[in-house]
């Protein structure tokens, strides 16, 4: 939505003794100055709010509406006419307009819409015509993520492409490159893990180099072939950037390095002596966490074949763990150092089904706000903790068997 200010000047009526005008004084002809900004709020109530209440009735709110509504954008209006409807208490919050106007939306302003009496008129998202290309991408996304029809014109209308979705293109470009370049530098790109050479990078997790905190992470650059490579970048583009174009890069990103990091710190654990490489971890994060969404708001989820699709992701799935697993017994190149391991894979979907989930349902509103959020990320840091701590001594104290360093 572009930054810009609507001014919005009328006459308005008399309100109610028992009132509290929060949105226009009583003085004839006052201008009304709405700042549509993401970053800068409008200036504070007390200059509309003569009681210094902070409500207005819905009444009064109402006839602003019918007055002013033709300067607004028209799923805008029919989102405050909800907002009108939803507060069975006759009063509106004034940080509620505030927040709708400038795209902040609040865990009272949820209430409000979905415990509203009435549904929100006007044609479907889908029924509009004339659209281009792009807005034509933006509507198909937005009813591929998104369950309630207020979200989907929210989103609709709010999104520009500015940022595109950077971080999960510029991970799969990243990945690519490191692939090629260890491919022609291995001379394969076929199960390259049973090249000698493989685990000499920098990028791979291994037992014997724990200490090297990076590879925690930067493991998921490396892949075993051009058969793991292709699965988790199907995956990670189809259910990444639809998500990252509605949720934004810092909560996917948040759920993807958390799968990440969740994959690896689990194979230290469950499976001490085996290398990880991969982006399974994070993979799986994104596209458990989807697939519970779609599935925890079946009837709202307005996407075609919805039912195929899910047994198709499902499938894929299937096929990717069972070559992990297959690979992970299969006897190694280079005894005696295994194969990689499997665990990540159920590191990543334990985060999708708890932290992802949490982000993928709160379209639009403050992480901080939310219990489950905080409750569901301490246990998540309590768990790196642990592994942390696990690390530093469980090694020494199993007196486990580790492979040689590569």
């Amino acid at each position: 939505m572009e930054k810009s200010s609507t001014k919005m000047t009328g006459r308005t009526r008399e309100a109610p003794v028992n009132s509290s005008p929060a949105v226009a004084a009583n003085a004839e002809g006052e201008e009304i100055e709405v700042l549509e900004s993401t970053d800068v709020l409008p200036v504070a109530p007390e200059d509309y709010d003569p009681d210094n209440s902070g409500f207005i009735s819905t009444e009064r709110f109402r006839d602003l509406l019918a007055t002013h509504g033709s300067e607004l954008d028209p799923h805008k209006l029919e989102v405050l006419l909800a907002l009108a409807d939803g507060n069975a208490d006759g009063k509106i919050c004034y940080q509620d307009f505030v927040n709708l106007m400038s795209n902040k939306r609040s865990n009272s302003f949820r209430r409000a819409i979905l415990q509203g009496s009435r549904q929100l008129k006007g044609c479907s998202l889908r029924d509009e015509v004339g659209l281009g290309l792009s807005q034509q991408l933006v509507r198909h996304i937005a009813y591929e993520t998104l369950p309630r029809e207020v979200d989907r014109k929210w989103y609709f209308d709010s999104y520009t492409y500015c940022p595109p979705p950077w971080l999960i293109l510029t991970i799969t470009i990243a990945e690519v490159a490191v692939f090629m370049y260890y491919g022609f530098q291995l001379d394969r790109l076929v199960l390259q893990v049973s090249s000698p050479s493989f685990l000499k990078s920098p990028l791979p997790y291994h037992p014997q180099l724990r200490t090297q905190a990076w590879r925690y992470l930067s493991y998921i650059f490396m892949h075993t072939g051009i058969e793991h490579l292709s699965l988790n970048m199907a995956m990670q583009l189809l259910v990444g950037v639809p998500l990252e174009m509605v949720h934004g890069a810092l909560r996917i990103g948040l759920v993807y390095v958390c799968g990440v990091l969740a994959g690896s710190l689990a194979v230290s654990v469950t499976d001490m002596t085996a290398p990880v490489v991969g982006s399974s971890g994070g993979v799986y994060a994104l596209v458990s966490a989807h697939l519970a969404n779609v599935v925890m708001n079946w009837s709202g989820m307005k996407c075609q074949f919805k039912l195929f699709r899910m047994a198709m992701a499902l499938v894929c799935m299937s096929v990717e763990f069972g070559r992990a697993v297959w690979l992970r017994f299969y006897p190694p190149a280079f005894p005696p150092c295994p194969n990689p391991s499997f665990v990540a894979h159920l590191g990543g979907v334990v985060v999708g089904l708890t932290l992802g989930v949490v982000v993928l349902q709160n379209y639009e509103q403050r992480l901080q706000e939310q219990s489950l959020f905080w409750i569901f990320f301490c246990v998540y840091t309590l768990f790196v903790l642990c592994t942390v701590f696990w690390n530093i001594f469980a090694y020494s104290l199993l007196d486990v068997r580790l492979p040689p360093p590569p």
